[in-house]
């Protein structure tokens, strides 16, 4: 399954994200990378770059309609014990 997103940022680390699967209607999402998540995966990285690597690694795990609309990347990290470690990985790369 192939996901493409097109992001905009909308705001001070806040991006408004459109997920194309495929034939199926796309999935809108409001993504916040906040402070301590930036700090916890580098501190200096593109933050779209980190948006996207999040959806890859949300969009492995659960279809993207079922992901909230409204996503905090602290959530995300809250979440999955093994989503700070793999998105340094992914952003190293």
């Amino acid at each position: 399954m192939g996901v493409r997103p097109t992001i905009e940022a909308t705001g001070d680390h806040e991006y408004l994200v459109n997920l194309k699967v495929e034939e199926d209607s796309p999935v809108t999402l409001r993504v916040r990378a906040n402070a301590s998540t930036l700090e916890a995966v580098g501190g200096d990285v593109d933050e779209q770059s980190l948006v996207i690597a999040t959806l890859e690694f949300l969009t492995k795990r659960q279809a993207p309609d079922e992901l909230p609309t409204d996503l905090d990347l602290q959530d995300v990290a809250d979440a999955y014990a093994e989503y700070i470690d793999h998105i340094r990985h992914q952003l190293e790369k």
